[in-house]
């Protein structure tokens, strides 16, 4: 395995809290001007980096048992019966309000708002970096073990979508499909390329595995609660052994995804075989980062060059392995990006090689679901089974202060 160019990007946001809230205010300012509903929780704050979850303002998830005695409280009309066990309910009064009143009356957690996931942790964008244009091979590269090769494996990514054109560039993207991204050249609009970028590192773990990318995350790398977990429904129809989500979100109270809960419950579950590979986050923090929080998925950190768990990168009980994350080399479309962040923030760059390095647990994730791919299409197990056999490895190999450690074939 090749080494990359170099190690720690530029933009260190994480070792200067004033650049860190810089960051989250602009992120927080793309979600919210690319989509009307988009409401900030920030405590009483005026200030966008005292962000503690977004969600859809005039909606909340309720699960179809308690739906009765919630409208008794709140009112309102059911927009959408969303999957076996879940609504989406319109109330009479603001999410928040109605919210309180219904902890108030039926205890907390009986409803949740309509979160918005993203690919943006809590102190900015899930790639802990902006992207860098660069003139080398991927990395990690290309798997050459035969054996190996993900043959036979379906994996779903889901993420921003796909850029056909790009993907024509490079050998080891031939006969990924997917949803076709909204890309306009020659500007680079922020998160732009992630869904490309993600498949390609799956493909070059997995040279013969199926991808195909879910571009659910069109809206400024963001999607609310009560459609991802519709879409999912829908995916599911495609049976995919390995599902991989660089995407999450922070919630009201730490409380888990309802919606996502359902999903479980009701339709994932009994795909015995199929595993939930999602992104940790990069907060910097042991705060829960949802879905990976959840028991059933694996949840994935990042680590630098080093072994040492990168500084963005969520950590705690409910992270179930850390691998690379730092300095990750894949596909990216040509054009012109404008840094919207830290010292650089609106100085431009010319990407002019069809490729770029980047950092976060985003791409931590689709190193761990392309091994789970490669080993599936080695052994014969599920996608289940194949996550389950790796993670009792990386826990063999645990590092003290850092965790589970998977680290990439060389």
């Amino acid at each position: 395995m090749t080494k990359p160019g170099r190690t720690g990007q530029a933009a260190s946001w994480w070792d200067d809290p004033e650049l860190a809230r810089d960051r989250l205010r602009r992120h927080v300012q793309i979600i919210t001007e690319s989509r009307s509903e988009v409401a900030v929780a920030t405590g009483g704050s005026d200030d966008l980096a005292d962000m503690d979850h977004m969600y859809r303002e005039g909606a909340i998830l309720v699960r179809d048992a308690d739906l009765p005695r919630v409208r008794d409280i709140v009112g309102g009309e059911v927009q959408a019966s969303l999957i076996n066990g879940v609504t989406l309910l319109r109330p009479e009064v603001g999410t928040e309000e109605a919210l309180s009143q219904i902890d108030a009356q039926l205890g907390v957690g009986v409803a949740t708002p309509d979160h918005v996931v993203h690919v943006t942790g809590k102190s900015g964008a899930c790639p802990a970096t902006e992207p860098e244009d660069v003139d080398q091979p991927p990395f990690p590269g290309v798997n050459s073990d035969p054996a190996m090769d993900g043959s036979g494996v379906s994996v779903a990514v889901v993420d921003t979508g796909f850029l056909p054109a790009v993907a024509q560039q490079h050998a080891w993207l031939a006969g990924v499909t997917g949803d076709k991204e909204d890309f306009k050249a020659p500007q680079i609009q922020p998160f732009a390329g992630h869904g490309t970028f993600v498949a390609g590192i799956v493909r070059c773990l997995a040279p013969r595995a199926e991808i195909r990318v879910e571009g659910f995350l069109r809206h400024g790398g963001t999607i609310f609660e009560s459609e991802i977990v519709t879409q999912l429904d829908e995916a599911l129809d495609r049976v995919p052994d390995v599902i991989c989500l660089a995407a999450g979100t922070t919630t009201r109270r730490n409380l888990n995804l309802l919606g996502f809960e359902a999903l479980w419950q009701h339709r994932l579950r009994h795909y015995k075989g199929t595993v939930l590979v999602a992104a940790a986050g990069n907060d910097g923090n042991r705060g829960p980062f949802w879905p990976a929080a959840f028991p059933w998925a694996v949840s994935v950190g990042a680590l630098d060059p080093h072994d040492n768990r990168a500084r963005f990168t969520n950590y705690g009980s409910w992270v179930d392995v850390y691998t690379l994350g730092v300095d990750i080399v894949n596909a990216f479309p040509k054009g012109t990006y404008t840094y919207q962040e830290g010292r650089r923030k609106g100085r431009k760059r010319e990407f002019k090689h069809g490729m770029a390095r980047w950092s976060g647990t985003s791409f931590a994730t689709p190193i761990v679901a392309g091994m789970i791919a490669a080993r599936m299409s080695a052994t014969g197990e599920s996608g289940r089974q194949a996550a389950d056999a790796l993670l009792e490895t990386a826990r063999r190999g645990a590092r003290p202060r850092v965790g589970a450690i998977l680290k990439p074939p060389a």
